[in-house]
């Protein structure tokens, strides 16, 4: 039995904090939570957890603490009453030197953020991607393991949170694509709804942007290497559709440019010269 803690109950920490008391009731995990809101304190307890009263008293009963609150400063503020001891599990996306900022401090910490939203916390299929030593991660693998279906073990501490900003890097600059294609969508008197039906359905099919991310290294591709086909066809296919794209921005009025900056650099960062 793995000795957990849980701080932060909102809106992605309570249904994680759910998954670890499925657990609990079943008695593979010892689950004590704590949170400023009585509502989902309550919500846990009632699905087996055991409420305190204090981070300090929780840090007393648990070998783990999970955090997930709003901000780095919040995550410091726990991170204080917490002190040595049990393993800091920073859920919360803070800036990549906080981890390392409270590490100094002695405190055993592991970076962990979480991609996959309120519904994967629901359902227990996040994405974790954690820092930190060895030894943390192991000790805090169980846990882990009951709130995600996809663990990584990025790196040294802050890996963790290297990895989210990437990814969410990823994520930002799709959504304002996507703010630009229903743009040039509505312009062109199309249905907006439809047209995010179409990307959520054939991105879950190819795996959207992240279709491209296979390769160990960013650097120019070799001209025998098995990617360098593969990329010529994609650059090929996207800088015609980019023109394409482009050309209709340009008759009908809309300002696109991200097309307009992705148009000269799409070859390039697929590796190819």
């Amino acid at each position: 039995m793995v000795r957990v803690g849980f701080v932060g109950l909102g809106n992605i920490g309570k249904p994680m904090a759910l998954r670890l008391a499925a657990a609990a009731s079943s008695g593979d995990v010892d689950l004590s939570v704590h949170d400023v809101a009585p509502e989902p304190v309550a919500a846990l307890t009632a699905a087996g957890a055991k409420a305190v009263g204090s981070v300090g008293e929780l840090a007393a009963v648990a070998d783990v603490v999970c955090v997930m609150v709003r901000d780095d400063d919040q995550v410091r503020t726990v991170a204080e009453e917490i002190g040595p001891g049990p393993v800091l599990v920073i859920h919360s996306t803070v800036a990549p030197g906080t981890p390392a900022e409270l590490a100094a401090r002695g405190l055993t910490v592991l970076d962990a953020p979480v991609s996959g939203g309120p519904m994967g916390a629901a359902d227990g299929t996040l994405a974790i991607m954690v820092g930190g030593s060895v030894d943390a991660f192991v000790a805090a693998r169980p846990a882990l393991d009951l709130m995600g279906t996809k663990v990584v073990h990025a790196g040294p501490l802050g890996a963790g949170t290297r990895m989210k900003l990437a990814r969410n890097l990823i994520h930002f600059v799709a959504f304002t694509a996507v703010t630009e294609a229903q743009r040039l969508a509505e312009a062109a008197g199309l249905d907006l709804r439809e047209l995010g039906e179409i990307v959520r359905h054939t991105d879950a099919i190819t795996g959207g942007p992240g279709a491209i991310a296979h390769r160990e290294t960013t650097a120019p591709l070799a001209p025998d290497d098995f990617w360098t086909g593969v990329f010529q066809h994609v650059a090929a296919l996207g800088e015609k559709d980019l023109s394409f794209a482009i050309a209709l921005a340009d008759e009908l009025g809309v300002d696109v440019p991200l097309a307009r900056e992705a148009l000269p650099r799409l070859g390039k960062g697929l590796g190819l010269s």
